[in-house]
């Protein structure tokens, strides 16, 4: 494409008749502006630059393979370590646990046991086991409640990958397994 005269001389009008959308620093002139385009070069690979580590969200829950499901399932699982949170407030409850999970973790451990008690229903003690029998509506145990709703927080989720109901030999609907991330910064 060629360029006319009268196409520089067009363009030089419409430039000066622009007012720029940001005030220039004081004994900067304006660039100069050319007609000419400069030569194409490769498109340069944009930097990819991590958020701080601050600023990441911990993985989301991944769950578990369906090997591992069917072992946690028939309570085939060797439990690592046991908390008990029987007749604990939800708050010392909340801190309790996370305090476990990262010490256990820290030691080495994959499969801990929270137990949560069944709560205080009338239909506590007739419980069939399942994957989502805590989301059963006659359940009123707080802790069995809040403990999926603790483990999908940000603070919980960089500790656990994964966690599912227990088998009733080890509390069936009063506890959970939950399977720990390993810890990258030990040896």
């Amino acid at each position: 494409m060629t360029r006319k005269p009268q196409d520089f001389e067009l363009w030089t009008e419409v430039a000066k008749s622009v007012k720029p959308l940001r005030k220039q620093a004081a004994g900067k002139k304006a660039p100069a502006t050319k007609l000419r385009a400069a030569p194409r070069a490769a498109h340069p690979k944009p930097a990819i630059v991590p958020p701080p580590a601050a600023a990441r969200s911990p993985p989301p829950l991944t769950g578990f393979d369906r090997r591992t499901s069917q072992k946690f399932t028939r309570g085939n699982v060797d439990i690592e370590a046991r908390i008990d949170l029987h007749g604990t407030g939800i708050e010392m409850a909340r801190v309790r646990l996370l305090r476990f999970l990262a010490e256990a973790r820290h030691q080495g451990n994959r499969t801990v046991l929270v137990i949560t008690g069944k709560g205080d229903s009338p239909f506590s003690r007739h419980t069939l086991h399942g994957k989502s029998h805590y989301d059963a509506p006659e359940r009123q145990g707080k802790l069995r409640r809040h403990l999926p709703e603790w483990l999908h927080e940000a603070e919980f989720r960089a500790l656990v990958s994964g966690f599912q109901p227990a088998h009733p030999k080890h509390g069936g609907g009063g506890a959970f397994y939950v399977r720990l991330r390993r810890d990258r910064t030990q040896p």
